[in-house]
Formats: structure tokens, sequence, C-alpha cells
């Protein structure tokens, strides 16, 4: 039976209790149509809240009334089961949350054995680019004269503090200023002409 609102009609009990007691005088052919009735009305008067509270718990509405409508499914198929009608909607609750752990357990195996993405590697373009700018640099760089290229290979490769460039080359810490700056206005002039 396809869930959706029930008929209004006043013919049937509305109330999970008059549906029981309905069903309790009547023969076993008509326990699945109180089943029916039973199920129908506590759809109608709790489906909105469960999936309420299904979608805090699986943070997705779309999974949440899949939940909701499962845990009606099943609590349809299970009705000559359930001991005390009395606690169908408390059947139902548990019901949606065991589901709901279902599917966050779920989610966690899946996004644990998701298979991981290459990184983005660099496009052929990009590979080009990155190596005509070093040749341009490796050739301004052997442009420039000796102290002032070593003070930037030092300063920029070697990663150097002044204090350690000044004792590597035997110079002044102003010195290593002073080359390291005269040898970056060399290169940025030359690379502007490359570029």
């Amino acid at each position: 039976m396809p869930f959706g609102k029930p008929d209004s009609d006043g013919a049937r009990p509305t109330d999970v209790t008059e549906t029981l007691v309905a069903s309790a005088t009547a023969g076993a052919v008509a326990v699945a149509w109180d089943a029916d009735q039973a199920v129908t009305a506590l759809y109608a008067a709790n489906y909105r809240s469960l999936v309420r509270l299904a979608a805090l718990l699986v943070r997705d509405v779309a999974t949440a009334e899949e939940v909701v409508q499962d845990a009606f499914v099943a609590m349809h198929g299970g009705w000559r089961r359930l001991r005390d009608p009395d606690k169908a909607l408390s059947y139902l609750r548990q019901s949606v949350v065991n589901k709901s752990r279902s599917v966050l357990r779920h989610r966690a195996v899946v996004e644990k054995y998701a298979p991981k993405g290459l990184p983005d590697a660099p496009s052929a373009e990009n590979g080009a680019i990155v190596e005509l700018e070093r040749s341009a640099v490796v050739q301004a760089l052997s442009g420039l004269p000796t102290r002032q290229r070593e003070a930037l290979v030092l300063r920029y490769y070697a990663d150097l503090s002044e204090a350690e460039i000044a004792r590597t080359m035997g110079i002044s810490r102003g010195a290593v200023k002073s080359h390291t700056a005269r040898g970056m206005a060399a290169l940025r002039n030359v690379l502007e002409q490359f570029s």
C-alpha cells in the first residue's frame, strides 16, 4: 500500500487503539487490513516528526525520508509480531534511530574505502612555463657579477641568514646586504626584458 495521506472517510478508525480493538473482534483476514489502517494512522500522525528526527541524525532530508519510509514498511510487515500495539510509535522511533545509525555506519565505511583521487598534476604547459622561467632565472644569474650571484644563491637557494652568508663569503653583513640588493635589482631588469 503506498503511503500517503489516509482517506478521510469517517468509517475507518483513526486511533491505533481503536484499530486494534476492531482487529481483535475480526478474523485473521482482517488483521492485514487492520495493520494497514494502524500504520496509515501512525504515518499520518507521526511522519513529519520522525523525518525531523532522522534528518537531525543523518544530516540529509532525502536520506531521512528513506529511513522513515523503511521503518514504516518494516512495522507494517511485522505488525503481527508487535507485542504491545500501544507502543507502536516507540517502536517506530527506535527503528528510525537504528536505521539512521546504520546509514551513518555505511557512510563511514564508504568514505574510508573510497578511492582517493590522484593529486592534481601540473599540466605540460605549466611545466614548460616553469622550466622556461627557471632557465631564464639561471641565465640571468649567470650574467651577474660573482659576488652578487653568490649572495643571491646563498640567500634564496641555500636559505642562509645574512650572518651565515657573510661567514661563508668572508665579507661583512653590510656587504652581503649590498650585493643582495644590487643582484636583485639586476635580476629584475633582466627578467623584465625577458617577459
